[in-house]
């Protein structure tokens, strides 16, 4: 989804990719978990995924700040500490 049609208020890049980072991580959880409607990644290990990817070189405290933006901004959503991803219908566009 381009900027120009996405609703969501736009964040930095580096949160974005982060966004990108964690996208990747919960739908390959997703698909780990049979037993799982919708696909989820407990905030701890996105956290730790945030830590461990080569993609980004982020300390704790940034990777706090940008899964609460993430969630703040509505790029994700948090149920039981689990994070999960937003989905933006066609209406919203």
């Amino acid at each position: 989804m381009s900027l120009a049609t996405d609703p969501r208020p736009p964040l930095p890049e580096w949160v974005l990719e982060a966004y990108d980072v964690l996208t990747d991580a919960i739908t390959r959880q997703g698909h780990d978990k049979s037993n799982c409607q919708v696909p989820s990644l407990h905030r701890e290990d996105a956290i730790s995924v945030l830590l461990s990817t080569n993609e980004l070189n982020l300390e704790q405290s940034d990777v706090e700040y940008a899964v609460r933006r993430l969630i703040e901004r509505g790029y994700l959503y948090e149920v039981d500490m689990e994070l999960r991803i937003t989905t933006i219908s066609e209406d919203e566009i």
